[in-house]
């Protein structure tokens, strides 16, 4: 009997990647020309945000454009967003090193991140180690039109990887995303910068499946 897809699932910001969002802003506010006040309190204050990564915007240049038009600053190209981005990221090491296990393991990985339909389109300027890594395995909340906790999320990643969710792993920052996961039955880590115990938890995931 063929065994099951090994499915590993990984967050992006604050778990692959450090993220401080105080490090975005002044980019952002910089190159389309207002303030990061502005930029603040027209589009994240008021919930757009939240909105694109549920799907609103469906592509990048719809993002773009809706950022423009909402928060009246000049239009952004996708390279001044992702360099934005960029600033305000770095690698945690640990974790990028457990992705890389995963799949050398002959495990299939994936990204499974709440974020807009530009990120997807900037992951190969943001993090261009984690794109080679997951080879197209990305999934993010507006291209999937759903965010986490929602447990249809984590369904809907088993369901492109052919995988149970008895022999998947996830790992997020997030106490409520991992809460999600681990409604439907999949093993879940909270993430709390803490590399050994990531280490321990898929090496107990490994152990329980043999």
């Amino acid at each position: 009997m063929e065994r099951a897809v090994t499915l590993y699932l990984f967050d992006f910001d604050k778990t692959l990647y450090a993220y401080d969002f105080r490090r975005r802003l002044p980019e952002l506010a910089r190159v389309a020309g207002v303030s990061e006040y502005r930029l603040a309190s027209r589009w994240w204050a008021r919930g757009l945000e939240l909105r694109a990564e549920a799907g609103e915007f469906p592509t990048a240049d719809e993002y773009l454009d809706a950022f423009a038009r909402e928060t009246g600053s000049t239009r952004l190209t996708l390279a001044q967003w992702a360099r934005a981005r960029q600033l305000a990221s770095h690698p945690n090491a640990g974790v990028v090193a457990e992705l890389t296990a995963a799949r050398d393991g002959g495990a299939t990985v994936s990204l499974l991140s709440n974020n807009p339909s530009v990120f997807e389109a900037a992951l190969p300027i943001i993090a261009p180690d984690v794109t080679g890594i997951l080879a197209g395995n990305v999934l993010v909340s507006a291209g999937i039109g759903i965010r986490k906790p929602a447990p249809h999320a984590f369904e809907i990643a088993l369901d492109r990887y052919g995988a149970e969710a008895a022999e998947t792993f996830f790992v997020d920052d997030s106490a409520d995303n991992v809460a999600g996961a681990r409604s439907i039955g999949i093993t879940a880590h909270h993430y709390t910068g803490d590399d050994d115990a990531l280490h321990a938890a898929i090496a107990a995931f490994q152990g329980a499946r043999v």
